[in-house]
């Protein structure tokens, strides 16, 4: 309060608490005081009498003595008789002023009661009130828990929405391509048909005509003996191969070499031995990347930062700088194609963009609801495509700084890789364990994969015929996306997978493979022959994200504690 007001107030509630006090017992004061007063009237009365009836006495003997004592004694006992009943009558108002201090004194102990009830009553209504408060505290705290959690109920409603829409469309689409398959199956047949009469009649011909040493195989598997041209023999020879590959079903059972031969091969050397170790960041590092031009690696970490370090120089590590700018832990981090451009997933639910030359932060893509695990350059350095908890995809315009399209896949994204130089399609890992194809010139996804965990994280090859799955089902799962069929899968009973964002990455060759384990060692397989090659053992806590240099087949591993260690020789 200002001023004289506190006073004023003090004052009042004085004033307030006087009167609530003493009101209730103002008749009883008033009583009191009338009493009071009473005796005090009736003390001064009976001195009075007392002194008339001494001057009657001494009157009385004065007239005694003077006129005799006939008369006189009677007036002395008519006023003996008066100070008789005027001392009854003292003794009574003595009488009664002891019943009213009994009452006086019983009055006050009453007082003290109420006093005593007033004070418990004043301690129940300052409990009371403190209750009240906590309470409308607690009606507060609710209601905005309430309307949070209705807004989180009106986005599920409206993502429901969606999803039941593009069922729809994917129902309709399903439908139209059911009845566009049939119909082209009843063509097929037809055309079949006509290709076999056609071969029956050229084979019948040709057993007329020509020599029965030369023989050929129709199309119904019979065998017929004639002569035939080395065209049409080999035209024959060929439709006879396809037939057996179709047959078999595409089935990898005996083919896995074969499959495994078409990877690309170049000399990688195994690394072995610790290169470089050096303390990243300032807690867990999450994510790791190499420059496709330079010998340089970038890591990011819980501490909000994006660091990038120098390894040209023999047996050194530097700091080429620190990209700013995110609120909480960065999660995953991709360079362009040229190199000249970073760009970071972070679980402030956006995604940052920096130049690696002058360190600058270009843009920033917010939009999604949930942490953002992963983001990737999309074909180039002016789309970006990201991967959220959100349960969506989102692709990035750079140049108009907006979000060109959002995918609804249903699922937590962990990690996604975009599967040619056009950055036309993505493939992404989920949470539900399902590896999902999404062709960014459509809504919808065309294809998916179950594995039997949760990806932690994809990974491509060079050609980009082979994906490589990390699931939380402790194995890395190799994919032929030719076939869209799993080919082969590497596992070890010491191998487990440390955390959802673990992250395995193909060799320059794609001959090797390496992935971090929760016992804090880097795991390296062979994924021409699934031998397990090495485990390589420096880290004290488990290893999340590993990275393979494009050239000189460095390999950077980063852990949960701060750690970044750099295998190979320099």
């Amino acid at each position: 309060m200002e001023g004289g007001e506190w006073r004023t107030s003090i004052i009042n509630q004085l004033q307030a608490r006087n009167k609530s006090e003493t009101t209730a017992f103002q008749d009883i004061i008033a009583f009191q005081s009338r009493l009071f007063d009473n005796v005090n009237t009736l003390r001064n009365e009976n001195l009075q009498l007392t002194l008339v009836n001494e001057r009657i006495r001494y009157s009385s003997s004065d007239n005694g003595l003077s006129s005799g004592g006939g008369g006189t004694n009677e007036r002395i006992q008519a006023l003996e008789q008066k100070i008789l009943v005027q001392q009854e009558e003292l003794t009574s108002l003595h009488r009664r002023r002891g019943e009213s201090a009994q009452q006086i004194i019983n009055l006050n102990t009453q007082v003290h009661d109420l006093e005593k009830q007033l004070q418990a009553k004043d301690i129940i209504i300052s409990e009371n009130t403190a209750l009240i408060a906590s309470l409308r505290a607690e009606i507060n705290l609710y209601e905005t828990n309430m309307t949070e959690l209705q807004g989180l109920n009106q986005v599920l409603r409206d993502e429901h929405q969606a999803l039941q829409m593009a069922f729809a469309a994917i129902e309709e689409k399903l439908r139209k391509a059911q009845d566009e398959n049939r119909s082209l199956v009843e063509r097929l047949i037809k055309y079949k048909a006509k290709d076999a009469d056609k071969m029956n009649e050229e084979n019948e011909h040709f057993l007329k005509s020509s020599n029965p040493t030369a023989f050929f195989i129709n199309t119904f598997g019979r065998v017929s003996f004639g002569k035939k041209s080395d065209k049409l023999r080999k035209e024959l020879e060929e439709a006879a191969r396809e037939g057996g590959s179709r047959s078999s079903g595409g089935s990898p059972g005996g083919s896995d070499d074969k499959i495994m031969e078409s990877m690309p091969f170049y000399a990688t050397t195994l690394p072995t031995k610790v290169a470089l170790r050096f303390d990243a960041h300032d807690g867990e590092v999450n994510a790791v990347k190499w420059s496709p031009t330079d010998r340089m690696v970038a890591t990011g970490g819980t501490d909000r930062k994006v660091k990038l370090w120098d390894l040209s120089k023999m047996g050194l590590v530097e700091n080429r700088g620190t990209l700013v700018g995110s609120n909480k832990g960065v999660m995953s981090v991709d360079f362009d194609s040229s190199g000249a451009y970073i760009v970071g997933a972070s679980n402030d639910f956006a995604s940052r963009v920096w130049s690696v030359g002058d360190q600058r932060q270009r843009h920033t893509l917010t939009g999604h609801s949930g942490k953002v695990m992963a983001a990737k350059f999309l074909g180039e350095h002016t789309k970006v495509i990201t991967g959220s908890h959100d349960r969506t995809l989102k692709v990035w315009d750079l140049r108009s700084k907006t979000c060109t399209e959002t995918k609804f896949a249903g699922s937590s994204c962990n990690d996604l890789v975009t599967s040619d130089g056009a950055g036309s399609t993505i493939i992404s890992g989920h949470f539900d364990k399902t590896i999902r194809f999404w062709d960014i010139r459509t809504e919808n996804s065309a294809n998916h994969i179950l594995l039997q965990g949760r990806v932690t994280s994809l990974d491509l090859s060079r050609d980009s015929n082979y994906l490589l799955a990390c699931g939380r089902d402790d194995t890395i799962q190799l994919i032929d996306l030719r076939m869209n069929t799993i080919v082969r899968s590497f596992s070890h009973e010491s191998f487990k997978v440390g955390c959802d964002w673990s992250r395995a990455a193909f060799g320059p060759a794609g001959r090797l493979l390496a992935v971090g384990g929760a016992d804090g060692s880097v795991y390296v397989w062979n994924t021409h022959s699934g031998r397990l090659e090495a485990i390589l053992k420096d880290h004290s806590t488990a290893v999340t994200a590993v990275s393979w240099h494009p050239q000189s087949g460095l390999l950077a591993s980063v852990d949960r504690s701060n750690r970044a260690v750099i295998w190979g020789d320099l």
